[in-house]
């Protein structure tokens, strides 16, 4: 009958291969992947302070690796929404908490200019008759999808050797 020397340490080798891959490779690989799709989204980004909010998050859990690309901050948020998936027509009127007990009227005359537009009182309200959808995110990961793939396959054949797994237990890189 054949004998076999080291089957212990090839079985412990082999059964600590998905921990090393999950924290050596797919978080970086996963991560040099978002890099590109922020790339491509910042390229096509509606206004230059949706561009500067953009960023790249990572966040990994057992057998899980997320990567997100988005928007950070109250208002570029919005802009970014807003040009995603445009708006519907609506009216726009002074906040009753922010009349302070003054009419529209004096409000635009004491500078305050919720309602007026170059210069000029307009009413009480406003229609706004909407704005047309501009999608940027979207398209962003439709047409970066395969250079994404790409650079995760780079990261992982430039950690993975005859020798194993080059890099550390620490996520290499930071989130943006």
């Amino acid at each position: 009958m054949p004998s076999v020397k080291g089957q212990a340490e090839v079985d412990r080798f082999i059964a600590g291969l998905p921990a090393q891959i999950e924290a050596k490779l797919l978080r970086g690989a996963a991560r040099a992947g978002g890099r590109v799709l922020l790339d491509e989204t910042k390229s096509r980004s509606p206004a230059a302070e949706v561009t500067e909010a953009l960023t790249l998050r990572t966040n990994s859990e057992p057998g899980r690796i997320v990567v997100k690309v988005s928007v950070k901050g109250h208002w570029p948020r919005s802009l970014a929404i807003w040009a995603e998936y445009g708006t519907d027509p609506h009216f726009i009127t002074v906040d009753d908490s922010q009349r302070e007990g003054k009419s529209v009227r004096r409000i635009n005359e004491t500078g305050g200019g919720s309602l007026r537009i170059g210069g000029s009182f307009v009413g009480k309200t406003v229609h706004h008759p909407g704005a047309k959808a501009n999608p940027f995110m979207r398209p962003s990961l439709d047409l970066s999808a395969a250079a994404a793939r790409a650079a995760m396959q780079t990261y992982v054949n430039a950690r993975v050797t005859r020798g194993g797994i080059i890099g550390s237990d620490e996520p290499e890189g930071t989130d943006e």
